[in-house]
């Protein structure tokens, strides 16, 4: 871990430092006074709801060795450094510029409206084969969140992984300025934050924001199954030819990769027997040599075939063997909260995809988890979030999928109400709850549902439903994660 002088940071951001030594130094940056652990640049940022300067000694009691402000303290923390600027905000993104001029050598920004995570994942354990990588943790991937995990890799980084998110016109941009990746990942453009944008194609404008950032002599993976994603892809083609734009994607058994315009293809997506969690596929990449070769993915969902497709075509492009990716993908195992696989005690299997949710995501996940076989298959399906004025139509749309595949639907959150009368007319058996606590309490008596061998349970929703609630009940475990 890099260690910095506050003198220099001072200089870097065009502040004063009014107490402490300059010659003090820190190690990470924290924005919230309760991940202070010590040695940390805490800065001190203004907010909606809340304001970093009330809580600058709180920081200190906690270890932090610097303190960056824009106004006056109304008492100075003993022995800690104090860096006064005009605006902490922009100061952050300036030490972000800073840093990023020296480290990391080469940085690999990630895009899209589903499996960002998950491909980020995937991609950095595949390039960690053969580089030094670093990668964004959790999903720290917006204005605020990318500094603090940009500032706090080691600086013999070689790759840097790093989610790039966005909820707003012109925040990818900015995202992207200060990480300028040198590799760009488009993974898909789907109906999320329709409460900021009037269409998909709004979405996709915003996610090609990715792009501002990237290096003259940067590259671009792009899924070629999604439309929003190629015409991006061609149109940064048609404005920088000779860019190299890599593309991937999913095959049907009986077509030929030699009739379409992909490098990297799996046919014969298949999940696994039901003995195991996973899917396996044959890969094509005929551009690296590679015209028929077998791999198999330790998480479940066939959607996740697009995401190791990702990762694959990162890995060969930059010189990872393909024994080492095969490797990797075999033995990779999902994020908590993100497709993970549980048996229950009862002998029932959870299939635990409560992060968060949106329409195309949620029927995903109803296919890949009907394709387990069972006697019965259950859906705790919650509200999708920030869906715009079609909300409704969108829950009903969910909850028709899942009633067509054979769930019985268990409904969480106001705007689930939509989601279990539509299921309910056609055809399932369903239960609607209020919130996930409500839901908790009615499955906290085993006998309510049921749960034995034989029978799969699907919990999916928006993180702001907090179904990890319902999750750690049917776990019979103490909540974990955050709330709701």
């Amino acid at each position: 871990m890099v260690e910095r002088v506050v003198q220099w940071t001072a200089d870097v951001v065009g502040g004063q430092v009014v107490a402490g030594s300059p010659r003090a130094r820190w190690a990470r940056v924290a924005i919230d006074s309760r991940k202070v652990s010590g040695g940390e640049l805490f800065v001190a940022l203004p907010g909606e709801r809340t304001d970093g300067h009330d809580f600058v000694a709180q920081a200190a009691e906690r270890g932090a060795a610097a303190i960056l402000v824009h106004r006056d303290l109304q008492a100075t923390p003993a022995d800690v450094a104090v860096i006064r600027v005009d605006d902490t905000f922009a100061s952050l993104h300036a030490l972000t510029h800073a840093v990023r001029a020296e480290t990391p050598k080469h940085l690999l920004g990630i895009t899209g409206s589903a499996g960002k995570t998950t491909t980020k994942e995937l991609i950095a354990a595949v390039l960690a084969t053969r580089f030094r990588v670093a990668k964004s943790p959790g999903n720290l991937n917006n204005l605020y969140g990318f500094p603090l995990s940009l500032l706090g890799i080691s600086e013999n980084t070689e790759w840097m992984v790093a989610e790039m998110g966005m909820s707003t016109p012109g925040e990818l941009r900015g995202v992207s300025l200060l990480g300028r990746p040198d590799l760009a990942v488009f993974t898909n453009v789907r109906a999320v934050h329709l409460v900021n944008f009037r269409s998909v194609h709004e979405i996709a404008e915003a996610k090609s924001e990715l792009l501002t950032g990237l290096s003259p002599e940067g590259r671009v993976v792009a899924n070629a199954d999604d439309p929003e994603v190629m015409r991006i892809a061609r149109r940064h083609l048609d404005a920088h030819p000779g860019t190299s734009v890599l593309t991937y994607g999913v095959l049907s058994d009986d077509a030929d990769i030699r009739a379409t315009d992909l490098e990297v293809v799996a046919t014969s997506a298949r999940l696994q027997d039901s003995c195991r969690v996973g899917s396996r596929f044959r890969l094509q990449a005929p551009r690296f040599g590679i015209d028929d070769s077998t791999m198999e993915l330790g998480i479940h969902g066939l959607y996740n075939v697009e995401n190791a497709l990702a990762a694959i075509a990162c890995g060969l492009q930059l010189g990872v063997a393909l024994e080492d990716i095969r490797r990797v993908l075999f033995d990779f195992r999902a994020a908590p909260m993100r497709g993970e696989v549980h048996q229950l005690p009862s002998g029932a299997v959870l299939v635990d995809d409560s992060y968060n949710s949106n329409p195309d995501a949620a029927e995903r996940a109803l296919e890949s988890a009907r394709g387990l076989e069972a006697t019965r298959h259950i859906a705790f399906l919650g509200d999708m979030l920030e869906l715009g004025p079609d909300e409704a139509g969108f829950h009903a749309q969910v909850g028709r999928a899942a009633a067509k595949l054979g769930f019985e639907v268990v409904a969480v959150g106001p705007l689930s109400a939509h989601l279990e009368s539509a299921a309910a007319e056609a055809g399932a058996e369903t239960v609607h709850f209020d919130d996930a606590a409500g839901c908790a309490a009615w499955i906290a008596d085993p006998e309510r549902l049921g749960l034995g061998t034989g029978d799969v349970v699907l919990v999916k929703a928006s993180r702001g439903v907090g179904l990890d609630l319902v999750v750690s009940t049917l776990l019979g475990e103490p909540v974990h994660g955050e709330g709701a």
